[in-house]
């Protein structure tokens, strides 16, 4: 078994790891918008933080040595599910013909007053 704590500049802060990659598969914990950049929160639109979250999913599912168009499956954790439309067309747009198998799970407040959550099941 393989523990990732750090993509880039994202680091698991706290008792976890961004993924555990065991047996070929990458396991990636849930992901926020954080600027990859700065560590810093980046808070912003539905869109904006559903595009950054995806993205840091994507990174550290390339740093386990797979790929987004190997990831098999998503799950979405969005604090109002009006605004479920437009996580949609973000995640569209995001993965293209790749259609993963997904889950979306509206819920209450998200850690930190995010408005979206993501995490992730890709092959290497």
């Amino acid at each position: 078994m393989k523990i990732i704590r750090e993509a880039g500049n994202l680091k698991a802060n706290g008792h976890y790891a961004l993924a555990t990659v065991h047996q070929g598969t990458v396991y990636v914990s849930g992901q926020f918008s954080f600027n990859p950049q700065t560590g810093e929160k980046q808070f912003g639109t539905i869109e904006e933080e559903a595009h950054q979250a995806l993205t840091n999913l994507q990174t550290i599912v390339e740093a386990a040595g797979s790929t987004k168009e190997q990831i098999v499956r998503m799950t979405l954790y969005i604090s109002d599910v009006e605004k479920w439309s437009r996580v949609n067309a973000v995640y569209q747009d995001f993965f293209g013909e790749h259609t993963p198998a997904r889950t979306v799970v509206p819920t209450r407040d998200l850690h930190f007053g995010f408005q979206i959550e993501v995490d992730g099941i890709a092959y290497i």
